[in-house]
């Protein structure tokens, strides 16, 4: 079984925690995950670049010369794409779509395999409980400190520490999200390998219940 080392808030380990192989230990699954992120990079993406076509530009619709005699490729109007000033053939255009879809266990699965890298490679940090006096972004930053966490950082929060969101989010590469929506959420947000993932303990057996119980049994 797979464990993680528990730690509480200044940072001291406080015991080995046995965790779930099917959620923590999934094996690596690179080709799912880039998959995965590919269609999720797509769907957030839009569509800026916009060019003109020919019936679009601004511009007469004569004849610029006559059809003979003149040496020069006989033209039909100056809007035409060949011509200066004209439209532009096969550029992009903003009504273009990038979104597509992916199945809902292989997004799932994606969470759990990123979730077992970070495990893996000792970027999934847990804690016993983020329990503050008060919820002031100096005092959450202290525990960053204490937990030796730098660089980007996910913050899963547990039902009953959402008021703990006020105090980190205006902390530089610190980013919240709350542990029931971590089942859903997409594996790009749980970051890259370097990124860290801060989890209490109670969040690690909310993940373990939930992905257990509602994605296997389906």
């Amino acid at each position: 079984m797979a464990t993680i080392a528990l730690h509480n808030l200044e940072g001291k380990k406080l015991e080995d925690l046995n965790i779930s192989d099917e959620v923590f230990a999934v094996k690596s699954n690179d080709e799912l995950l880039h998959q995965v992120f590919m269609v999720i990079a797509g769907n957030q993406r839009f569509s800026i670049a916009n060019t003109k076509d020919k019936s679009e530009v601004a511009g007469t619709g004569k004849k610029p010369f006559k059809q003979k005699g003149t040496g020069s490729a006989r033209q039909g109007q100056k809007r035409n794409p060949v011509m200066k000033g004209g439209g532009i053939a096969f550029g992009p255009t903003s009504d273009r779509n990038f979104k597509r879809d992916v199945n809902k266990k292989m997004k799932q699965k994606a969470v759990r395999i990123a979730l077992s890298e970070k495990l893996r490679s000792g970027t999934l940090i847990a804690v016993d409980a983020l329990e503050l006096k008060d919820a002031k972004t100096k005092a959450f930053a202290q525990v960053i400190k204490n937990l030796k966490l730098t660089g980007k950082t996910l913050v899963s929060f547990a039902e009953g520490e959402k008021t703990l969101s006020i105090a980190s989010r205006n902390i530089p590469k610190i980013a919240n999200i709350e542990t029931k929506d971590l089942r859903s959420a997409s594996a790009p947000k749980i970051g890259p390998i370097e990124s860290k993932v801060l989890m209490v303990v109670e969040a690690v057996s909310f993940k373990d219940k939930a992905f257990i119980t509602k994605t296997f049994s389906s």
